[in-house]
């Protein structure tokens, strides 16, 4: 993460001169040759967050807490440079500023990828929402990329800055507050908008009085885009963990029978279908949970779901059951399950010939 380029211009205040016999000693070469493990820790501690979370385990809580700890540091770089300068008389060297962000960018976007990545619809827009996190992670260990692609651009840092806080708040929202997702997309879009306004500025260079309005709506619009968008955001606590599309289901068990993605018209004839599914919610489920049956690309159904059994710990299962498909029911169908906000947990599909 760093890079030559510290070497090749010379350290000429004491903050300087610091920043270089720190990168000489024996911890700094250590630190630089074994940076490219930040990312493998950060996910490492991502996934044993997850599955914390999984466990109902306070531990999660104190993890995510400690990397939000680290992003209030970043929040207020500019403050906290200020107060460093002031106390030690000189301004903190930028590439260290430059390689503390990287580092922070690192553990954060590693961190919350399992939770994406596990939670993700792929058969959905979901997969383009993550595949960009994925492209967002991989930049911040390319230094090419990161330090003279991104950093030496103040206007697009600050906006990766703000793509990274909104998918940290998207994934400590449920696990530090037990936030819906609605309310958690809700406080991640305003962050992610208000963080963006000084990149806006710093791309359009506002001078005049009235580009400080536009730069408002531009936040705005940001804020909304994301908010709208949120049926593509995969829910980073809420996950399907079984999905079936079936001709009956045990009650008694909450089980379903064979799943299946093929079937005829005559079967249906009977009793209909049912659509089952497992959701798991180690936070809780604190709301409305619905079915929305799509015949052709065309939604025909909205169900609300009655939770029956399970909990956090074990999971929560639901059915909806569809006597009446149409005169015509053949054709490609789609069962997606969503919450009352509009976030999509997972969906199944199937064809009727």
């Amino acid at each position: 993460m760093a890079t030559d380029t510290l070497d090749e211009q010379p350290a000429t205040s004491p903050a300087e001169r610091y920043f270089a016999r720190l990168l000489d000693s024996r911890a700094g070469r250590i630190a630089f040759r074994y940076r490219r493990l930040v990312p493998v820790a950060s996910f490492a501690m991502g996934a044993a967050s997850f599955f914390l979370v999984e466990r109902q385990a306070t531990l999660a809580q104190w993890v995510t807490a400690l990397m939000l700890l680290g992003w209030v540091a970043l929040l207020f770089e500019g403050l906290l440079c200020r107060l460093l300068a002031r106390f030690l008389g000189e301004r903190i060297p930028q590439a260290a500023v430059r390689f503390a962000a990287q580092c922070l960018h690192q553990e954060t976007l590693f961190f919350v990828l399992p939770f994406f990545l596990a939670t993700t619809t792929w058969l959905s827009g979901q997969a383009l929402f993550t595949g960009l996190l994925i492209v967002a992670a991989g930049v911040s260990t390319v230094d090419p990329l990161y330090l003279n692609g991104i950093a030496g651009r103040r206007w697009l840092f600050l906006g990766f800055h703000g793509f990274t806080l909104f998918v940290a708040l998207l994934t400590a929202g449920p696990i530090m507050l037990s936030l819906t997702t609605g309310e958690t997309v809700a406080i991640a879009s305003v962050a992610m908008g208000v963080c963006a306004l000084p990149s806006f500025n710093d791309a359009l260079q506002a001078r005049h009085w009235w580009r400080w309005f536009l730069l408002a709506g531009l936040s705005v619009a940001l804020g909304f885009m994301a908010w709208f968008g949120r049926f593509w955001i995969p829910p980073a606590t809420l996950r399907a963990t079984d999905m079936a599309i079936t001709l009956h289901v045990d009650v008694a068990n909450r089980t379903p029978a064979d799943n299946r993605t093929r079937f005829s018209a005559d079967e249906l004839g009977g009793d209909g279908l049912y659509a089952f599914s497992a959701i798991a919610a180690p936070r809780g489920l604190q709301q409305q949970v619905l079915h929305v049956w799509s015949h052709d690309g065309e939604v025909v159904d909205r169900i609300p779901l009655e939770i029956t059994g399970g909990g956090p710990e074990n999971g929560y299962r639901a059915w909806s059951h569809k006597l009446a498909l149409g005169d015509d029911p053949s054709g490609r169908w789609r069962v997606a399950v969503i919450t009352d906000d509009g976030q999509l947990i997972g969906a199944r599909r199937f064809t009727v010939e």
